[in-house]
């Protein structure tokens, strides 16, 4: 009978977690969730532990996922050295999980500004051998030219070699001030907007003029007209803020502005598309106990945030799912 052991040595620790997720979940979807990264990543890592091996752990079809005989026979054997290793992690705990080191974060300008850099703050109060490095940009970061390590950003990765870790769901409102919308009326349908000015963020020289809506069943797609545009959502939402028009912002952005009433959300049965926030790494190397913090801690302020704009009716609770 051959023997499969645990090569440590070409392998991830995290690529063999993940392993054993797939095997007790038979659902690469659901052990990826649970691992916190997207479906394509762990795909990818159950290839690497394969290769690796030479042998095929995992039998696939359409519809479902069973261990291949193979499988059956390394799984115990990696469950056992998994739990050597973390039982030797645990007896060490405390000096090499202690919260040090420099933070080196990418941030967009309103989120990051706003929001992520006091929470950041705590920790560093909390924690005085954090130290913090951030770039603050709108555009995409280049992890090796903007000398990085971690980005919270709106969307998942779209590259397999980078880790994420995903912080909730973040609705996209429509907002603006009450005296706007009395001086300029409130729009009830996607048609309506053609008489309105937006206020677009612009990605280089691409700007997010084309607005796009869901009652439910039919999608709207809007081309807007307006005067302002910038690369800086933060300035977007000033604009917003100072009842210049209509701007699409993210509901974390705006949310402190909603609560306290200083605008409103517009068309509140058509929803913008949604999207997610993600803290993104480039590396696993980059995963240190300071950033696994650091999501816990967004995870935690944003679940906050996301109630508070659920208790005063703005957003839906399914958010949350």
């Amino acid at each position: 009978m051959k023997h499969y052991q645990i090569k440590i040595d070409n392998m991830q620790i995290d690529d063999l977690k993940l392993i054993l997720k797939v095997a007790e979940f038979r659902s690469i979807t659901l052990a990826a969730a649970k691992c916190d990264m997207r479906t394509a990543t762990a795909s990818a890592a159950i290839k690497r532990v394969e290769l690796a091996l030479g042998s095929e752990l995992f039998i696939r079809t359409t519809r479902h996922l069973r261990l291949s005989a193979a499988g059956e026979r390394y799984i115990p054997q990696c469950e056992q050295a998994l739990a050597v290793l973390e039982q030797a992690k645990q007896n060490l705990k405390g000096e090499h999980d202690e919260i040090e080191g420099e933070l080196r974060v990418a941030l967009s300008s309103d989120f990051g500004r706003n929001l992520v850099i006091p929470w950041i703050d705590e920790l560093m109060d909390n924690y005085p051998k954090l130290s913090l490095r951030t770039h603050i940009s709108d555009s995409n970061v280049d992890f090796y030219r903007d000398s990085v390590d971690i980005a919270l950003r709106y969307g998942s990765p779209s590259d397999t070699n980078m880790y994420g870790f995903k912080i909730c769901n973040v609705p996209r409102l429509l907002c603006a001030t009450k005296e706007y919308l009395i001086a300029h009326g409130s729009p009830n349908h996607p048609d309506e907007l053609n008489r309105h000015q937006g206020m677009f963020y612009q990605l280089q020289d691409i700007i997010n003029n084309s607005w796009e809506f869901t009652d439910g069943q039919s999608k709207f797609k809007v081309k807007m007209q307006g005067k302002r545009a910038s690369n800086d959502g933060d300035l977007v939402r000033r604009w917003c803020v100072a009842g210049k028009g209509l701007a699409v912002k993210s509901a974390l952005d705006i949310a402190d502005d909603l609560l306290a009433d200083r605008v409103v959300t517009v068309m509140p049965n058509y929803q913008h598309v949604s999207g997610e926030l993600w803290l993104i790494c480039p590396s696993r190397q980059s995963i240190t106990p300071a950033v696994r913090l650091l999501r816990d801690v967004c995870r935690e302020k944003c679940r906050t945030i996301l109630k508070q704009l659920i208790a005063k009716g703005i957003i839906d609770k399914s958010v949350l799912d």
